[in-house]
């Protein structure tokens, strides 16, 4: 690392700077449900939220405490979409089923900042933009067909030249241009997801953390999920809700991902100078490069940078040095910078680079994969899994598919490090 780029140990800015948590008990007794809801993510937190203010009796249960795994350690991006196309959409599902699909990602991040709004969720939210910054001649020519795409449906978004992108930035390297979506913004991820959870309790729902599943059977018409306590919950309807951290309790669904590593670190807050500079309009960017990274600047000036990591648990500070790297690539002019903050959490990835929806056994749903969208998406999808609780009429906005794990799964961890070895390669040289 370069002098004065020392990191500390693990700590996670957002842990740091989050609204106080409210008060969720563990679980002490067996309880009865209309819903059980376990994870307590994003993608939990909105169900329970929407359950609860239906008025049904709903108990969401986490391993941990809400907000524990990514939903606390992501980056605060908040954008809209998927990886697809609406015309990619729309020839993958048909015309109609594409275009509420379409519809229906383009619209998360409305749905988090209503739901901010509405329940005065102290989060630090800023709608400003989402900025691609793009590196290469084939990216570009996508991103000409996506704001074409997206311009046509009436969307916010642009194309940027190389100048206009390098004004947003702060930098004139690496970049021939920039897809801008305005629907997009960032906040504080633990703050939103406290205060997600805050707001489920005064609807009526009951959390509880430190409640592993530890099994889950039907009983005659009802569920009955074993705590690893030693107490049961039982319902009518389980949703599971735990994403990358899924863990056995639906045979097969912790194989059908990849569970990658998504790490981050954070500066002090930078002068006023380089501020000035980097990201003045508060956009939030990634790039177009197979081991993308991201960076944001957060309310105190922090410039935060991201991307991928080890497939194993990250330990030492040298997991996190190829962003110390891309922070000095990309913003020279900063000079010796102090990182103050390292961490990260998982996030599931399909082959496909879809968001999958399961339903294994009647009453049973499981909604899985977000693709680097997690705040719209899962805040959104958590409202759609309210739907399919409630309304046995109700039409998915995802196919349901069967749970199939990826073949050889056991050879990931290997598979997943030679995979971003050679991504990094020929990022290195590719500017096709």
């Amino acid at each position: 690392m370069p002098p004065g780029a020392e990191t500390s140990a693990h700590a996670n800015l957002w842990q740091d700077t989050a609204a106080a948590a409210p008060d969720v008990p563990p679980l002490d007794g067996s309880a009865d449900a209309d819903v059980l809801v376990i994870g307590t993510g994003y993608l939990g937190l909105s169900a329970v939220l929407h359950l609860a203010e239906a008025g049904a009796r709903v108990v969401a249960l986490d391993a941990h405490e809400p907000g524990w795994g990514a939903s606390g350690r992501n980056g605060g991006q908040i954008i809209p979409g998927l990886k697809y196309d609406p015309d990619e959409l729309e020839a993958m599902l048909g015309r109609e089923a594409g275009e509420r699909l379409w519809r229906f990602a383009g619209a998360t991040a409305d749905v988090v900042f209503a739901l901010i709004e509405r329940h005065d969720i102290a989060a630090e939210a800023r709608r400003t933009a989402w900025v691609q910054a793009i590196h290469g001649a084939k990216a570009l020519a996508r991103a000409q067909r996506r704001a074409e795409q997206w311009q046509r449906r009436g969307a916010p978004v642009a194309l940027l030249d190389r100048a206009q992108t390098a004004a947003v930035i702060g930098t004139d390297r690496h970049y021939l241009g920039g897809f801008v979506d305005r629907r997009a913004g960032s906040l504080q991820p633990l703050s939103y997801a406290r205060g997600l959870a805050a707001a489920a309790i005064r609807a009526g729902a009951v959390l509880h953390r430190e409640a592993r599943v530890v099994g889950l059977e039907r009983n005659g018409r009802r569920w009955r999920a074993r705590i690893a306590a030693g107490v049961e919950v039982t319902a009518e309807t389980v949703l599971i809700c735990t994403n990358a951290y899924a863990d056995g309790i639906v045979p097969g669904l912790d194989r059908s991902i990849v569970a990658a590593n998504s790490l981050q670190i954070a500066t002090e807050p930078l002068p006023a100078t380089a501020l000035r500079r980097i990201l003045p309009g508060g956009e939030v960017i990634s790039d177009t490069r197979r081991l993308i990274r991201y960076w944001r600047l957060d309310g105190q000036g922090r410039l935060l940078m991201g991307g991928r990591g080890p497939y194993r648990e990250p330990g030492p500070p040298g997991d996190w040095a190829h962003l110390v790297r891309d922070v000095g690539t990309l913003f020279p002019f900063l000079g010796p910078v102090r990182f103050t903050h390292r961490w990260g959490g998982r996030v599931a990835i399909h082959p496909d680079y879809l968001p999958h929806l399961h339903q294994p056994a009647p009453g049973l749903t499981v909604a899985i994969g977000c693709q680097g969208r997690g705040i719209g998406w899962q805040t959104a999808m958590g409202q759609e899994l309210a739907r399919i609780a409630l309304r046995p009429d109700h039409v998915p906005i995802l196919p349901v598919r069967p749970v199939r794990p990826i073949p050889f799964h056991g050879l990931k961890a290997a598979a997943v490090t030679a995979t971003v070895m050679a991504c990094q390669v020929l990022d290195r040289f590719d500017r096709g």
